[in-house]
């Protein structure tokens, strides 16, 4: 799942801003794929009085706190493009704006994750490809934590077949 949590002042979007922002945000992580009922956005006003970034009020600030536990971002480049990725993401509803941003993403652990009591299957597992088709949790079987691909999962193979 990844969680969106936006401070924003108050007033900053509109419900129609929000709903295109969370639209848009979702895509971007069902383009992996993954179930877009992982994907999950808040949207928290801090009132003009409680909002200070270097001990000063600061009323054109958002910050977007994301919590990934659905898919980690191996290695500094790819890391560095996602970033990237999602400060273009969130570009029209900040920069072209004129609002000052920050975003930070932390990777918490998959085996410290559940939904509706299911434990989230794995990656490109069967049962993972049944969840982005009917977008819910669901209960799965042993077989179904399986490769939805036929991975060769033999040592000393060279030739996949690819």
């Amino acid at each position: 799942m990844p969680l969106w949590k936006v401070y924003t002042p108050p007033d900053a979007y509109s419900d129609k801003d929000k709903q295109a922002m969370a639209e848009r945000i979702t895509s971007i992580y069902t383009q992996v794929p993954i179930p877009a009922f992982y994907v999950v956005i808040v949207f928290e006003e801090i009132p003009q009085n409680n909002y200070f970034v270097g001990g000063k009020p600061h009323g054109k600030f958002i910050r977007f706190k994301i919590d990934q536990i659905a898919r980690t971002i191996p290695g500094p480049v790819l890391r560095e493009w996602w970033i990237r990725t999602v400060d273009g993401l969130v570009a029209p509803w900040v920069k072209d704006r004129g609002f000052d941003w920050e975003i930070s993403i932390d990777e918490t652990p998959f085996d410290l994750w559940s939904l509706q009591g299911e434990r989230a299957p794995p990656f490109e597992s069967k049962a993972e490809k049944r969840w982005v088709k009917e977008n819910k949790a669901s209960p799965y079987t042993l077989d179904e934590m399986l490769p939805a691909s036929n991975l060769l999962l033999a040592p000393g193979v060279h030739d996949h077949g690819i």
